[in-house]
């Protein structure tokens, strides 16, 4: 059975790493980006600009390397797709974190057009406060 469309849109995007030449390009650009309250800068941020900048130019600076493994796909009949897998970042001060999460995307016009975030905030936290996680 080939895999659905949507499944294989979010898979693309977890299988580059994010890259931002990918993201542009199957990410709607006025995607909703909603992360946890208590996730590191989490909030509402609207359009694709907005994700980049406000999110991740908050987050990433904390950060020597930060990814996102997606580990299970399932797809609804409506055009969503849930994501369970791992966050993994090595901070600046040297600090790993692995935190577990599920992205809840929405499927437009076939781009991603919205993310729900729920993750295990408290493990970033710490690691960006200093404190080991391990």
């Amino acid at each position: 059975m080939p895999e659905p469309a949507t499944i294989a849109l979010a898979r693309r995007l977890y299988d580059s790493n994010a890259d931002p030449a990918v993201s542009k390009e199957i990410m709607s650009p006025d995607i909703v980006w909603d992360i946890t309250p208590g996730f590191p800068f989490g909030g509402v941020y609207h359009g694709y600009d907005s994700m980049m900048n406000d999110f991740f130019g908050s987050l990433l600076p904390g950060f020597e390397s930060f990814s996102a493994h997606a580990e299970e796909y399932y797809a609804t009949d409506d055009d969503r797709v849930f994501v369970v897998g791992h966050y993994h970042g090595e901070t600046k001060a040297g600090e790993a974190a692995d935190a577990r999460f599920i992205h809840l995307w929405t499927v437009r016009d076939g781009k991603l057009a919205r993310l729900l975030q729920a993750a295990d905030s408290h493990v970033l936290r710490q690691a960006l406060n200093g404190a080991s996680t391990r």
